[in-house]
């Protein structure tokens, strides 16, 4: 399926996972709103909306910056095929060491706001002709690790998984298709740099690979669509897929049916 033509609302698109996907949509040459809060360049995470509307419109498509706060519901909407929740914040710390502004952060941006920007959009989308949603987040699991070593930052990203669960029922009469997406291994981003201590010690990928695919792991889809190069992927050429640090709140049986499939196509990197 091409996005020529189709109008993104992408969340949190000023770096990483989102700006992928921008530029992904844009090479299809999409327009893209690029709604996101950095306007001014921050040495701690690089990017403005304005640096990736140059990287989306090189890439062949249309870009309109928009900044942004997800959390504030007195933003306007234009025409709308697909919307991408993406912006999302993190905090991988106990109870204890989680102060409650960044509690309050994480559940006003990753489960209310992926909340107000489906419902704001709603309108818009009823009148695409192909409307899709979005959401950067894990399939839904109840097992006790996903939580006990960050519970405020599980629930907080479990809302948008919740999102998807909710809406893909609720907004299926309009014929809105409502999905999730989530890495199967850890993707580099400039937030998880400074949220996860050692990361630049474990194996990850690029954030590109998200931008291809889309309850949803990355790796997984793409190989059921014939995809096996996924050494362009990694951030270490040559990793073995055994050495590749794998991504929180992952299900066990989309892993054991990716094992399947990766032993079926004779997958070694």
């Amino acid at each position: 399926m091409s996005l020529a033509g189709k109008v993104l609302f992408i969340t949190g698109a000023s770096r990483g996972i989102g700006k992928a996907i921008a530029i992904r949509a844009a090479q299809d040459g999409a327009c893209v709103a690029i709604a996101a809060k950095t306007a001014d360049p921050n040495p701690k995470l690089p990017g403005t909306i304005y640096s990736a509307a140059k990287e989306i419109e090189a890439a062949g498509g249309k870009a309109l910056p928009i900044q942004c706060d997800i959390r504030d519901e007195k933003q306007a909407f234009g025409k709308i095929d697909i919307v991408v929740n993406n912006a999302s914040a993190i905090s991988l710390t106990p109870t204890e060491k989680t102060d409650v502004k960044r509690y309050d952060l994480m559940h006003s941006i990753n489960g209310r706001g992926t909340w107000l920007v489906s419902k704001l959009a709603l309108p818009y989308l009823k009148k695409s002709e192909n409307p899709h949603i979005l959401n950067l987040c894990p399939p839904l699991s109840l097992e006790e690790k996903w939580f006990a070593p960050f519970p405020a930052y599980s629930i907080a990203k479990y809302n948008m998984s919740l999102c998807v669960l909710g809406m893909s029922g609720e907004f299926r009469q309009y014929g809105i298709a409502v999905n999730g997406l989530w890495p199967l291994t850890m993707v580099e981003t400039a937030a998880l740099k400074i949220a996860a201590d050692g990361i630049n010690d474990r194996k990850s990928r690029k954030v590109e690979i998200i931008s291809r695919a889309t309850f949803c792991l990355d790796e997984l889809l793409l190989r059921k669509h014939g995809v096996t190069d996924f050494e362009q992927y990694n951030n270490t050429p040559g990793t073995k897929l055994e050495d590749l640090s794998p991504d929180f709140f992952l299900d066990a049986k989309q892993l054991q049916e990716l094992d399947a499939l990766r032993k079926k196509q004779g997958a070694k990197l």
